[in-house]
């Protein structure tokens, strides 16, 4: 697993992030993929028998190791960084890498540093205040071919994380037509 999280890292930053409205997605399977605003891990459900998720990462990290992207959209505090595979049926589907802040982590009605093997989306989106914002999208050249990757700003009870999700080769979106 190490490898995969070394080069999912790699690729995550190498990423030159659009803003969403002006991304030009090829059909409307892929806006579906990019430009959801709610769940991702429930959306991937839809897909699969079994939504799994192998943890790579759940440590914090100092405000150094941010970017200065990441510090204006989080603040310049100590971060839980939490690292994931999404797998439908056993496949690799959705490297994800979230920066908590701590300070987002108080006053929840989760422990966000116990959440295991539980996709985050599927808790932060059962919150009662849950929103999505500064939506960004890509699409990288990497050794496996073109993937795409979105990043945006989730916000639990008022309180902000950053979500960076890459679309592993094997994920729904590079299917050829939606599914009804």
């Amino acid at each position: 697993m190490s490898d995969i999280n070394s080069w999912c890292a790699s690729v995550l930053k190498k990423v030159q992030w659009q803003e969403a409205d002006s991304f030009k997605c090829r059909n409307e399977w892929q806006q579906y993929w990019l430009l959801g605003l709610d769940s991702l891990s429930r959306r991937l459900e839809q897909h699969c028998q079994v939504l799994s998720v192998s943890v790579l990462d759940n440590t914090h990290i100092n405000p150094s190791s941010l970017t200065e992207e990441e510090t204006n959209l989080l603040s310049k505090e100590v971060c839980l960084r939490r690292k994931v595979i999404l797998k439908g049926d056993q496949t690799s589907w959705v490297y994800g890498r979230t920066l908590i802040p701590l300070s987002s982590l108080q006053d929840q009605p989760h422990d966000l540093t116990r959440q295991g093997h539980v996709p985050l989306g599927i808790t932060v989106f059962s919150a009662k205040s849950v929103h999505r914002d500064k939506l960004q999208v890509a699409k990288v050249m990497t050794d496996k071919g073109e993937l795409f990757a979105r990043r945006s700003r989730l916000w639990m009870n008022e309180k902000p994380m950053l979500v960076a999700e890459l679309f592993l080769p094997n994920a729904p979106i590079y299917s050829k037509e939606m599914e009804s």
